[in-house]
C-alpha cells in the first residue's frame, strides 16, 4: 500500500481563513475611514492658524477686530486640499470667528461642514480662542479632543 501525503489546504480551511479575512474587514474599514475624516478635519486647524495669529497681531496692534482676511489682513485663498475656504464673521462688539468649510476632496460625511474659531478678549488685551463645529456634519468623532 502507498500512502498519499496531503498537499494543500481543504476547503473548509480556505473557507474559514475568507470568513477570518470578511470579519476583519468589516471592522477595520468603518475605523480607517473615521480615522481618515479626522486626518481631513485636522487640516482645518493648521490653515485656520495661520488667520488666527493674523487675527491676533492685527487686534493686538489696533484695540479692534478685522473684518475680512483680504482686506484687512492681507490672505486670499485660505485653502487646502480638504478645506474649501477660511473666512471671517465679525462681530465688533464680542469678537471676530474664523470659519473653515469643508469641501474640495473632502470626504461626503463632512462636505459642507464647518469648524469654526472665535477669537474674544480675555479682559486683559490678550486674545482668547474658544472652538465650535457644525455638528450636523462634522459630528464630535471626527473633531480634536482640544475642542470638544
Amino acid at each position: 500500500m502507498k500512502n498519499t501525503v496531503q498537499k494543500g489546504f481543504t476547503l473548509i480551511e480556505l473557507m474559514i481563513t475568507v470568513a477570518i479575512i470578511g470579519i476583519l474587514a468589516a471592522v477595520a474599514l468603518p475605523a480607517y475611514q473615521d480615522y481618515t475624516i479626522r486626518a481631513q478635519v485636522s487640516e482645518a486647524f493648521s490653515i485656520s492658524g495661520g488667520v488666527q495669529t493674523a487675527v491676533a497681531e492685527f487686534y493686538a496692534q489696533r484695540g479692534t477686530w478685522p473684518a475680512d482676511t483680504s482686506a484687512d489682513l492681507g490672505i486670499t485663498g485660505a485653502s487646502g486640499t480638504y478645506v474649501s475656504s477660511v473666512t471671517l464673521a465679525n462681530d465688533d462688539a464680542t469678537g471676530v470667528d474664523v470659519v473653515a468649510t469643508f469641501g474640495n476632496n473632502s470626504n461626503s460625511k463632512i462636505t459642507g461642514g464647518t469648524v469654526t474659531l472665535r477669537a474674544g478678549d480675555a479682559g486683559d488685551g490678550n486674545v482668547t480662542w474658544t472652538c465650535s463645529y457644525d455638528d450636523t456634519l462634522v459630528v464630535k468623532k471626527y473633531v480634536p479632543s482640544s475642542c470638544i
